[in-house]
């Protein structure tokens, strides 16, 4: 999409300061800055959207908007978060994109720190997770052409949910378009991402290639299974979730320890057996040796289905 393309989604910043009420509602932070709730008037109709406002201080800055605006202003699927607009007046940069009523993933995770928020059921996670995996495979697989955006940033944070519980990728700040299919697939780039998700074959060798992001995947998968964030939090016992750690368990049959407590009557299921199974395969050692992520989603929808059809009643009953 050329700058020329873009026009259509600019929005003047005196209709952002008013539709945030001059950023009265700061709902949490971004890769480049703060982000605000706001309610937008889109073909008539007053919409909540989420408004992330750039502060270069935080680390990021030109460059990512820019990407984030081309890479999400040409792609529509229900698994990613939507692009309303942007503005770009003097200082201000500033994307606007639909509003997550749920918030992230990892709130959810950590839910002990925020006790508003309720414990998701084995079946609500295998549902967000099969529908993150959905939206990743889109972008590696699905954007057109011989074209892939590997993301670079997967992590539970960037996983956001809307208030029907539909997951979304969020975030593509960081993200690369690549060319697949002529030799081209890799791209050599300085190592980023967020410690504890990064594949560390991408900070050793600095190459970065779709199964970087499939790595990543995986230990978000763990986090959903463990029920605790990686790198950043122990239990009693001293565990900290990371690629390493939870391999080590995996192998020794002993992941049944390190399991979310609130999934204990799924322990020994076929769908927890398959859903670990496959957050193992993508954190192989080997980046060769990962599943794909539509090998990834495929597997997650079957695992998905299985369980639905074990427990049909306990879809999504939850109030806000």
């Amino acid at each position: 999409m050329s700058m020329k393309d873009w026009e259509r989604f600019k929005i003047p910043f005196e209709k952002i300061d008013v539709a945030t009420e001059k950023f009265k509602t700061c709902i949490g932070r971004g890769g480049y800055g703060w982000v605000y709730k706001g309610i937008l008037s889109i073909d008539g109709k007053d919409t909540t959207v989420a408004v992330k406002r750039l502060n270069e201080q935080f680390g990021q800055g030109l460059k990512e908007f820019l990407t984030e605006i081309q890479l999400l202003s040409g792609q529509q699927h229900p698994n990613l978060i939507s692009l309303v607009g942007y503005c770009d007046e003097g200082k201000e940069k500033i994307i606007v994109y639909e509003y997550a009523a749920r918030g992230s993933l990892d709130r959810y995770i950590r839910r002990n720190r925020d006790a508003t928020l309720t414990t998701l059921t084995w079946l609500e996670r295998l549902k967000i997770c099969a529908d993150a995996a959905r939206g990743l495979d889109h972008l590696h697989n699905h954007i057109g052409g011989h074209r892939t955006i590997i993301h670079r940033d997967i992590k539970s944070s960037n996983i956001l949910i809307d208030e029907n519980w539909v997951a979304k990728i969020s975030d593509l700040g960081l993200s690369k378009l690549s060319v697949t299919g002529f030799g081209m697939s890799d791209i050599v780039s300085n190592g980023v991402g967020t410690r504890g998700y990064c594949e560390p074959e991408y900070y050793t060798s600095g190459v970065v290639t779709k199964k970087s992001d499939v790595y990543s995947f995986g230990i978000v998968l763990f986090e959903v299974l463990c029920g605790r964030l990686c790198i950043i939090e122990s239990d009693i016992n001293g565990f900290i979730l990371s690629g390493k750690s939870v391999k080590e368990y995996y192998n020794k049959g002993n992941l049944g320890e390190i399991t979310d407590p609130s999934l204990r009557e799924h322990l020994g299921s076929y769908s927890m057996t398959k859903f670990s199974e496959i957050a193992y395969r993508c954190l192989h050692d080997d980046r060769e040796k990962r599943p794909a992520m539509d090998i990834v989603a495929k597997e997650l929808e079957e695992t998905l289905n299985l369980q639905v059809r074990f427990t049909p009643d306990l879809i999504f009953i939850k109030a806000s």
